[in-house]
């Protein structure tokens, strides 16, 4: 029976961005970086800042807060760049800092109904509690692979 509940659990990589918390499943994360030189590319959507070069990879980079309709990031000794793998396919996502790792058993992730009018929507899997706390839970596939 325990081993059974082991398998339950999932990590996460607690991000801030702006005063909400937003979870990344860790399985996806490659590394997290500091701010590097990130290089513009022309005719990219208005929430991809560019790319950038981690040694000798060229990695889109996507600004979150930019992605989910909120003001433009200010970059601080905080701010981080979560570099995730989906499909073979690396990303960089851009958050305002990272906070800690955090196991979730299922039990503490609540679904959400999806809007299919919402574009957020497909942004997000579930919630997480954590104590009384609330973490956003990510969903990378909506957020990375979408048509846009």
């Amino acid at each position: 029976m325990e081993e059974n509940k082991n398998q339950e659990i999932k990590q996460y990589i607690v991000t801030k961005i702006g005063n909400e918390q937003y979870g990344v499943n860790i399985q996806f994360v490659h590394n997290i970086e500091r701010l590097l030189k990130i290089t513009r590319v022309p005719k990219a959507p208005y929430y991809i800042k560019g790319v950038i070069n981690l040694r000798g990879d060229i990695i889109p980079v996507m600004s979150l807060r930019l992605k989910f309709g909120l003001e433009a990031d200010e970059y601080t000794n905080n701010t981080r760049i979560i570099i995730v793998k989906l499909d073979g396919n690396s990303m960089g996502l851009i958050v305002d800092e990272v906070k800690e790792v955090i196991n979730l058993d299922c039990e503490d992730i609540e679904k959400i109904s999806k809007d299919i009018n919402d574009e957020k929507s497909k942004y997000v899997q579930g919630v997480g509690k954590i104590d009384k706390e609330i973490v956003t839970l990510l969903n990378l596939d909506g957020l990375i692979n979408n048509n846009d």
